[in-house]
């Protein structure tokens, strides 16, 4: 039906029943590696469409970032025929991922257990925000309250500040992440029994996993961290410090760097100095080496000190905006940025993160219309078979 795509999951086909960000940014991961992801959007579309400001050429730049490389056809699955056409994309796909409300396409015969017995090869993947328990699956899962109730807002900010929220929808992404590893471990399991399996993810799971040393510092060790603004509970310095012109990241991660900025400083004798010879005793005298750093950086401007410091082998970085971020991604060689599509169709977008030596990301598309390919898909599922 359309040009093969190529690269690693190419003749998977995807039936991508989610909306917002966290399937929408699975199904772009997968589509980037070849996958053929067909977008099911209801007839008002994905909401991101209308998540504006910022837009580019009127369109949504939230809807841009996760969509790229997909088909998109619009369907109302109240309506007996359309309900039809989602039935027959599930039993023809190789995976299916939505975010529904724990359970809320079962009313139209697109649960897993109805899709699995009529296409028990599909690897269908779940994205819901707290589970599907009784008491779980009746929560909205929005990632501004996993970011609440997962316990990562008391975290953020200085002591003396209320909580917020990360820059962005943190967990949503996680969660994506999360979904896509889960989706190719149950494709990798097929080729060993021929069948699929039910792949679920929420949102409060991925915050919990996500948090890492601050939900151990909890499970494992009792105790409850607490809000440090740019400062690390373990690891000192690891924060910004002011120079002559704002603030650089200096983050000595064990005592052979910290030896190491001292030098770079022209004080050596502070890694000599009893009270921060060893982390653990820095941790203990924070406050009486901060002004210490402080005195000599000042006499400096952040980018002068980035270079001599990172020379020395010492991790450190100035304070960029997006903008910065960018550039310094294409200073490095990285290319950040790729185009997709052509002419006036074509837009910027952000590369995909995984380099693969042999079966490297492709950019086919540039995120859809709606129903943009509608007519070729409905004409195609109407078909009863045939070429993808």
């Amino acid at each position: 039906m359309a040009d093969r795509p190529t690269g690693p999951l190419s003749g998977l086909l995807v039936a991508d029943f989610s909306r917002v960000l966290a399937g929408p940014y699975a199904t772009m991961l997968l589509a980037d590696l070849g996958a053929d992801v067909v977008k099911i959007e209801a007839p008002g579309g994905d909401d991101t469409r209308a998540w504006t400001p910022p837009v580019r050429d009127g369109i949504s730049t939230y809807y841009l970032a996760v969509n790229r490389n997909k088909r998109s056809v619009a369907l109302d699955l109240k309506d007996e025929h359309d309900r039809g056409l989602a039935r027959e994309l599930a039993g023809r796909a190789d995976v299916m991922i939505e975010n529904f409300r724990p359970g809320g396409l079962e009313r139209f015969g697109l649960g897993y257990d109805d899709v699995a017995a009529g296409n028990p090869g599909i690897v269908y993947a779940s994205i819901s925000g707290f589970g599907t328990t009784d008491k779980g699956r009746v929560l909205p899962g929005y990632d501004l309250i996993v970011q609440a109730m997962s316990g990562l807002m008391s975290l953020t900010g200085a002591p003396d500040t209320e909580p917020f929220r990360s820059g962005i929808s943190v967990f949503d992404v996680m969660a994506g992440m999360h979904a896509t590893i889960g989706i190719l471990a149950a494709l990798n399991a097929r080729h060993e029994t021929c069948r699929g399996q039910h792949v679920e993810v929420n949102l409060l799971s991925s915050a919990l996993s996500g948090m890492v040393n601050q939900t151990s510092a909890y499970v494992a060790g009792g105790v409850v961290p607490q809000r440090m603004g740019n400062s690390h509970p373990s690891l000192y310095p690891y924060e910004p410090i002011p120079c002559a012109d704002g603030e650089l990241i200096i983050t000595s991660g064990n005592d052979v760097q910290f030896r190491k900025l001292c030098d770079v400083l022209g004080a050596p004798e502070l890694a000599d100095d009893p009270r921060f010879t060893s982390m653990a005793v820095r941790n203990a005298h924070r406050e009486e080496l901060r002004p210490l750093l402080v005195e000599r950086l000042k006499a400096r401007t952040k980018m002068e000190w980035f270079r001599d410091i990172i020379a020395a082998g010492v991790p450190c970085g100035p304070i960029n905006d997006v903008s910065q971020g960018v550039g310094f991604a294409e200073e490095i060689g990285l290319e950040p940025v790729v185009e997709v599509g052509e002419g006036e169709a074509m837009v910027p977008s952000v590369r995909h993160p995984i380099t693969l030596s042999e079966t490297p990301a492709d950019y086919r598309y540039p995120p859809p219309a709606l129903d943009e390919h509608g007519a070729e898909i409905r004409a195609w599922l109407s078909g009863g078979g045939g070429d993808r």
